[in-house]
């Protein structure tokens, strides 16, 4: 019999190589967005293409190459499904009355000048229940920017505070998939890994909220009167039957991410209880429900704005954002499988010679992992992986790898528009995330706060004084999720 065949190596490309790929993401993005205001999806597509040449100009066979690319669909198909069920959900919670319910229950509980700070606080709390920032933003968060529209919010402002609450949780959550996935990676015991996050954590959000305690005591606007919030009560009331049953399908979604379920059956069951809901309370029929699940929820009040609130979600409306994810996967794995990251992370770590650098180089390697392999689970795996030898070298404890990734990889992950999650918020939000980055103030701090800490050597905690808390994996664990 003949032997197996067996794949050729693949060859780490010199820098100068692994650049040209990046160079023409960045240089492709910029002139289609800024320049002639297109969306993302063939600068993605082009650069994939220029990346599989160049990687096979350097001696990657083809076969490696699409192994990778298939491989970073593969790991996107997950989030991939529960976008298209979040349409679905925003769709039913619409017809049902859910979400117009929040939105009124907002109208009436929360001020204007303590908006932005409570809607951080309440993403924060779902969010940390649930361990899902996109279940949080697609229920939650599509209220609370209902609720922000009413009291005359900026909206890049509100989605800057939903964001920043939904990732908070999606951070610190034991159910969260990236906290579990970080000390996975790097060979760190859970609750080791959450306790050592409080460090750059806590200052991050405190700040947060001081900061949009500032900007939303500014931002608010007097002149709303309680004249135009109580029309939009009246419209809410007339075009839905408004009650405290609407309440069902949130808590449904809140106590099966409590009981362990994982984000997909507690999302379908969500949309299950809302179609109950809908027939039930709305007068809807299943020729209704199976209309919006597919094409959206299109609202007829006769008032324009009050229709734009209160019209979204469908299946139809989520493909926009999963050819993007697919264009962005497509990318990402051509490069991994490419060694490209590599020979970049390669050349960074020729110039770290202290903690402060080493952590400056995690922090910059996350946030350009989620530019150029754009998926929030690369940008942990990838550095995660390709620097736990440095942290070792240095005597560091692998908790303060798993925290850094976290500390960028997950929270600059939602800013990137083509990245799975920052496509996710925009889908989910209707704002970009170049329009709502700079109020995402935790996504922001955060890392700072990590960069800062390792040059004063505050929270870096060493090898010797927590010898036991290191499994044995950590030094040869190759985790994958």
């Amino acid at each position: 019999m003949s032997a197996p065949r067996t794949d050729p190596p693949v060859p780490v490309p010199p820098l100068w190589i692994a650049l040209i790929p990046i160079a023409f993401l960045l240089a492709s993005m910029g002139i289609t967005i800024l320049v002639f205001g297109k969306d993302p999806h063939i600068p993605l597509a082009l650069t994939a293409i220029v990346t599989a040449l160049v990687a096979r100009s350097n001696g990657a066979p083809w076969s490696a190459l699409e192994k990778g690319m298939l491989h970073g669909i593969a790991v996107g198909t997950k989030a991939i499904i529960i976008l298209m069920v979040i349409g679905m959900l925003i769709a039913v919670w619409m017809i049902a009355g859910v979400v117009p319910y929040l939105i009124s229950l907002g109208l009436e509980l929360l001020n204007p000048k303590v908006f932005l700070p409570a809607t951080c606080v309440i993403c924060a709390v779902i969010s940390l229940s649930t361990g899902s920032s996109w279940t949080t933003a697609s229920t939650v968060g599509v209220a609370l920017m209902g609720v922000g529209n009413g009291l005359a919010m900026p909206p890049a402002m509100v989605a800057g505070a939903i964001v920043s609450g939904a990732y908070f949780g999606d951070k610190m959550s034991p159910l969260s998939d990236s906290t579990n996935l970080a000390p996975a990676v790097t060979g760190v015991e859970l609750f080791d890994h959450i306790r050592h996050m409080a460090y750059t954590t806590a200052p991050a959000f405190v700040l947060s909220l001081i900061l949009y305690s500032i900007i939303g005591y500014s931002a608010s606007q007097s002149d709303v009167s309680t004249m135009e919030v109580q029309q939009m009560q009246t419209v809410l009331s007339a075009q839905f039957h408004l009650s405290p049953l609407l309440l069902l399908p949130p808590v449904v979604v809140i106590v099966m991410s409590v009981m362990r379920f994982s984000a997909l059956p507690a999302l379908a069951a969500a949309v299950g209880a809302g179609a109950i809901i809908a027939i039930a309370l709305q007068k809807a029929d299943i020729a209704d429900l199976v209309n919006v699940m597919h094409y959206g929820y299109e609202s007829s009040t006769g008032e324009t704005s009050m229709d734009e609130l209160l019209s979204g979600g469908g299946l139809d409306k989520m493909m926009w954002t999963v050819s993007l994810i697919l264009c962005a996967l497509s990318l990402g794995g051509i490069m991994e499988g490419g060694r490209m990251l590599e020979s970049v992370a390669a050349a960074i770590l020729k110039g770290v010679h202290s903690t402060g650098a080493l952590v400056t180089a995690t922090v910059g390697t996350c946030f350009a992992t989620n530019i150029v392999a754009p998926d929030q689970y690369l940008s942990i795996i990838v550095p995660g992986r390709m620097y736990r030898e440095a942290y070792q070298r240095r005597k560091l404890h692998p908790k303060n790898l798993s925290r850094t990734v976290e500390d960028a990889g997950t929270l600059s992950s939602p800013l990137v528009p083509w990245n799975t999650c920052g496509a996710t918020m925009m889908s989910v939000l209707l704002v970009n995330p170049f329009a709502y980055l700079p109020y995402a103030f935790f996504n922001l701090l955060t890392p700072l706060f990590a960069v800062l800490w390792a040059y004063l050597n505050i929270g870096q905690a060493p090898v010797e004084k927590d010898a036991k808390a290191i499994p044995s994996s950590a030094k040869n664990s190759d985790t994958d999720s």
